[in-house]
């Protein structure tokens, strides 16, 4: 490999959208496909070009007259409003137009197969930034509301049945801990999708001595998918289903939270409700009613979103290395995963919680005998599962009554 020269402060001047490693990593204001899967494309040919010329690998002054058509190119689509592709094919010939023969060399020692894979990862990087962005906002948002309510009792349930009190703030603080974990999933996605592929060509390389560390430095990646054949044939699959795999986890953790607070609107004066306006619904017959309608969505949304990460799967599941499948330049969009997010945020926004009445569902039923067995165990040696009967039995006593347990002489 050539050392590489500086590149001309023409073309820098030129390509000053790339502006260093430091602000392409600042993807936070980008979105995943479409349009933006152009702007990637735009990205990937100015760092060529870059590259290029530092390396020696195109005469300097070829590389400035393609710079200039590039940008050219570039803004008479934009100016023409007409839907861009993100398929170097179709850009080329624009390009060619524009600069004549020269102009294809751009496209020395690359393929579309590197520069898709390219692709894919910026939109996966660009996702995941996003979706870490908005999870970290509803886990501060859960830990704040817990830092409110580390004395609100409520009831807690196994099998859908009251099982033991505990109090809002553990049932929040142990959603902020899956959240965590799904924050640690994202990260560790990061780190192994924020590896270039760019410069492996169709699978092989070229005989050109492209510098792959250049291109992936101008385009903000950590280092590279070294080997050529992983990068555009492996990588891409097993990239795609890790961050699918990390989204499909805090899919089935916000379903699980929406069933849980939408199961209290089953009680006649439910110890939580959602706060009336955007996130309720009023029947069209009944006028009593507040449906809860942001956590229905809640729950449908994350299913969705379970399906729509399995996709994932399912589009890579049993085909050929080098197939056309799993190329999408966005494998895993983001659009769903940031809507459940947002849902999640607006939810707990509107969190509304009756202290007095979630103790009163805790006294009303046995939910504290579980102590009687321990204390029994505890202070006066009977084995537990002798002082477990004597409570069950108090307590089919108490409610055979009608008793609540603090009725009980």
């Amino acid at each position: 490999m050539r050392r590489a020269k500086p590149a001309s402060a023409v073309v820098l001047g030129v390509l000053s959208f790339l502006g260093g490693a430091a602000e392409a990593r600042d993807l936070n204001a980008l979105s995943r496909g479409g349009g933006r899967s152009v702007e990637f494309l735009d990205q990937i040919n100015r760092a060529s070009l870059v590259m290029l010329d530092g390396a020696g690998l195109m005469a300097h002054p070829i590389a400035v007259l393609i710079a200039r058509g590039l940008e050219t190119v570039i803004a008479q689509e934009r100016e023409a409003g007409d839907q861009r592709s993100a398929d170097y094919l179709d850009f080329e010939p624009k390009l060619l137009a524009a600069v004549g023969p020269d102009a294809s060399r751009l496209h020395i020692g690359r393929s579309r197969q590197d520069m898709g894979a390219t692709i894919a990862r910026m939109s996966l990087r660009d996702g995941i930034l996003k979706e870490y962005e908005a999870l970290a906002g509803v886990r501060e948002r859960l830990i704040a509301l817990a830092a409110d309510n580390k004395t609100t009792i409520i009831p807690a349930y196994t099998h859908g049945v009251q099982a033991q009190p505990t109090t809002l703030a553990h049932y929040l603080l142990a959603f902020a801990s899956a959240l965590d974990r799904d924050g640690g999933r994202l990260r560790d996605a990061y780190r192994r999708v924020n590896q270039s592929p760019l410069g492996a060509a169709a699978l092989g390389t070229s005989s050109f001595p492209i510098d792959r560390m250049r291109l992936a430095a101008l385009l903000g990646f950590d280092g590279l998918v070294v080997n050529s054949y992983d990068a555009v044939h492996m990588a891409p699959v097993d990239s795609s289903l890790e961050l699918a795999g990390a989204l499909n986890i805090a899919a089935v953790q916000f379903g699980q939270f929406a069933q849980d607070i939408n199961a209290q609107y089953d009680e006649p004066s439910p110890w939580f409700l959602l706060s009336e306006g955007k996130l309720t619904g009023v029947s069209s017959i009944m006028p009593q009613k507040r449906n809860p309608a942001a956590l229905e969505q809640l729950r449908t949304q994350s299913s969705l979103m379970v399906g729509d990460m399995q996709s994932v799967a399912l589009v890579a599941h049993n085909t050929r290395t080098g197939a056309f499948d799993y190329r999408a330049y966005d494998p895993v969009p983001s659009e769903r995963p940031l809507l459940v997010l947002t849902l999640m945020q607006q939810i707990l926004d509107g969190f509304v919680v009756d202290k007095t009445r979630a103790m009163a569902e805790v006294n009303a039923d046995y939910a504290t005998t579980t102590e009687i067995a321990d204390t029994l165990s505890r202070t006066a040696d009977v084995p537990f599962r002798i002082g477990h009967h004597f409570a069950s039995t108090l307590t089919n006593y108490g409610r055979g009554h009608g008793l609540k347990l603090s009725e009980i002489a």
